[in-house]
């Protein structure tokens, strides 16, 4: 098999590296979905609506940004590392700390400090990934690793429908926390990356971000634009599903947990299809093929009634919404400039994150005010505009598959 035969070529150092990445984006997911499927739970435990428990998401999505440039800058100076292990232990804590919030308000506040070190993971540990393993075989490593999303949806799908009806939401952020102990892998069997060891002789990197940004501003608008769409593309097509199958439906925690988990079977498998198609026929061409096969399956997966065409739907969705999404961490690594391959990436993605994060309390919005709180019409628009735009975006930038990531 060819995923096989992949992973026998990397070497252990490589191996290792590689799986601590992947697991820690993975467990950054899991917990940041785990408040997806608790929105109808928690807006009833503090009588609020749906719309202000959205606020939770948009605040955690909003300052991803800040995350992913105070950790970027560090792993530029001090290593990937280390910073990768610091940043796990934030998000595990701000996690643990979610469930014991006695009020909305102070849910809030743990949401913003959790987005905060979530925003950190994934540039970090994307460039960690990149400059440690071969350029063969990128493709299929970046829609593995960025499937690392997936897999964390599928944590929470089972978390809520196992733990969710004993436990209730406090409970699933007690289990959030449980990334924690990743870092104990990273410290005994991960090395630094190769390049950063390599390039820490140079200029300090602090100096080098406004100066790189500077001279590639260019790229880095286009990047911002074009996360803009990617997360616009994900979060407007996941992060109220729960909710539609729970309002629209009024489907039990153990339906909608087995309808997220088929649907996140599809995302990896998508992600993985499409990040190793993209060696062959490009990255761009691969993300413009698998968000326009998105467009004519709304239907089936916003507006059918039974559990075997919504779970079909979702599968078919999340196969080309994160089929798409397989390409960008080697699409965006292989675009940044080398010396702040730590920051540029990461930064670019989260500012795109931030300019996408109302998205969520916007869609339930709508919802409540023009469709008497159904969230189905609103989900499908959303998604007909945005993968539009995704393949647009995309089809106007270009790209550098197969460059050398091996030196800052």
């Amino acid at each position: 098999m060819e995923f096989v035969s992949h992973f026998r070529r990397l070497t252990p150092v490589q191996r290792n590296t590689f799986i601590a990445c992947f697991l820690g984006w993975s467990l950054d997911a899991f917990d940041f979905f785990i408040l997806t499927f608790c929105v109808s739970a928690i807006a009833t435990q503090f009588q609020a609506k749906v719309s202000a428990v959205a606020e939770a998401i948009f605040l955690t999505l909003a300052m991803r940004p800040v995350g992913a440039f105070l950790f970027g800058v560090m792993a530029d100076k001090y290593g990937r590392r280390i910073t990768l292990m610091i940043d796990i232990i934030a998000y595990s804590v701000f996690e643990l700390a979610s469930a014991f919030a006695p009020s909305l308000k102070v849910l809030l506040i743990t949401r913003l400090l959790f987005g905060i070190a979530m925003g950190g993971e994934w540039g970090v540990g994307a460039a960690l990934a990149f400059e440690t393993l071969p350029p063969e075989g990128r493709g299929f490593f970046s829609g593995l690793l960025q499937e690392g999303y997936a897999i964390g949806y599928l944590f929470a799908a089972l978390a809520y429908r196992i733990l969710f009806p004993n436990f209730g939401w406090r409970g699933m952020f007690v289990v959030g926390a449980l990334p924690a102990f990743l870092v104990i892998y990273i410290r005994t069997k991960v090395d630094e990356s190769p390049a950063w060891l390599q390039g820490r002789v140079a200029t300090h990197p602090e100096t080098r971000l406004g100066a790189d940004i500077r001279r590639y501003a260019g790229t880095f608008i286009f990047l911002v634009v074009l996360m803009f769409a990617f997360n616009s593309f994900s979060h407007g097509t996941q992060d109220l599903y729960p909710t539609f199958l729970q309002t629209d439906h009024h489907f039990t925690p153990q339906t909608v947990g087995l309808i997220a988990i088929v649907a996140n079977i599809g995302a990896l498998l998508g992600g993985i299809f499409f990040g190793t198609w993209s060696e062959k026929i490009g990255r761009r061409k691969a993300i413009i093929i698998a968000a326009l096969l998105a467009i004519p399956v709304a239907p089936l997966w916003a507006y059918s009634h039974s559990v075997v065409m919504l779970a079909l739907g979702g599968f078919l969705m999340q196969f080309m919404v994160q089929g798409a999404w397989g390409v960008i961490p080697a699409h965006l690594n292989e675009l940044s400039p080398a010396a702040v391959r730590g920051t540029f990436p990461g930064f670019a993605y989260q500012i795109g994150n931030l300019l996408s994060s109302r998205n969520v309390v916007i869609q339930a919005k709508v919802a409540e005010r023009r469709y008497g709180g159904l969230l189905a019409p609103v989900m499908a628009w959303t998604l007909l505009i945005i993968a539009a735009l995704v393949a647009l975006v995309t089809g106007l930038g270009r790209e550098r598959r197969g460059v050398d990531l091996s030196t800052t």
